[in-house]
């Protein structure tokens, strides 16, 4: 979760704000809307289940994000997936210090 958490912090959100959106994530969805429940129930799958995500799951995402966005869904949360193993398998350490502050555009807020 830690670079999620930076990710939104260089998005310009508060520490507050971090904690209130990584909290809200990590429980109950039923705030959000169909398209953002569909885009984490079909991460949350991939994530647990890879072998299991069918033609269906991909259809929902269309049906409710539209082919482009379901499609980056797809792409993102697969690299993403994919980077979580790989700093896994080697035991890479989060980063001390947020290393997307000096990118351009950052907003980070203390």
């Amino acid at each position: 979760m830690g670079h999620c958490e930076m990710s939104l912090a260089v998005a310009g959100l508060s520490q507050g704000e971090v904690d209130e959106a990584t909290r809200r994530l990590a429980g109950d969805w039923s705030e959000l809307s169909s398209a953002d429940r569909a885009a984490l129930q079909f991460t949350r799958k991939q994530a647990a289940t890879p072998a299991a995500i069918s033609d269906a799951d991909v259809a929902n995402l269309e049906r409710e994000l539209g082919v482009e966005r379901a499609w980056q869904v797809v792409w993102w949360a697969s690299r993403c997936h994919y980077m979580t193993k790989v700093a896994d398998a080697f035991q890479l350490p989060l980063e001390r210090e947020n290393p997307f502050e000096a990118m351009p555009g950052a907003q980070v807020t203390r």
